[in-house]
């Protein structure tokens, strides 16, 4: 009895330290992949992340100066969604967000990208880049939402875009 408890217990051993292996592998939070053009989000990791993030807050209201569920506004929503799809830290407002990164081409852009608008004499719009033509933001009037870049409302207050490098 004892030579079948001797050769089971390194195969014991080997099961038990797997299956830690295999656990703790279980609590890691999924990071994105390197992108290798010195972009500092991955546009094929950003999409998939930017739906999960608009499906978890689609329709939450616009409140400025909001950061929560109860309410939010646009600079809040674009920094807090790098801060939980893209461990990333932006600045909280509009014009701060607008200076970092670098400019880049409207027909550059790719899921990930900031762009920003000018609505009325002082007051600016951020969004981000979810795929062609498309981008997540929270709307004064309808919430978190998607919009078409193309929109004429959009198209015409359009300012820039930032991308974030490395």
């Amino acid at each position: 009895m004892s030579s079948t408890h001797n050769l089971l217990t390194p195969f014991f051993l080997l099961w038990l330290m797997l299956s830690a292996v295999l656990l703790t592998g279980c609590q890691t939070r999924m990071t994105q992949p390197a992108d290798t053009t010195g972009s500092l989000i991955n546009p094929a990791y950003a999409k998939s992340a930017l739906y999960k993030q608009y499906k978890e807050w689609k329709g939450v209201p616009y409140r400025a100066g909001g950061e929560s569920r109860k309410g939010v506004d646009c600079s809040g929503f674009v920094q807090l969604t790098f801060r939980k799809q893209f461990d990333v830290q932006l600045p909280r407002d509009t014009n701060s967000q607008a200076q970092v990164g670098h400019s880049i081409s409207s027909r550059q852009l790719r899921p990930g990208d900031l762009v920003f608008f000018n609505i009325g004499k002082r007051t600016r719009h951020v969004g981000v880049v979810i795929e062609k033509n498309k981008f997540l933001h929270a709307s004064t009037t309808k919430g978190v939402m998607i919009s078409d870049l193309n929109q004429p409302y959009w198209r015409r207050s359009y300012w820039q875009a930032r991308r974030l490098t490395q």
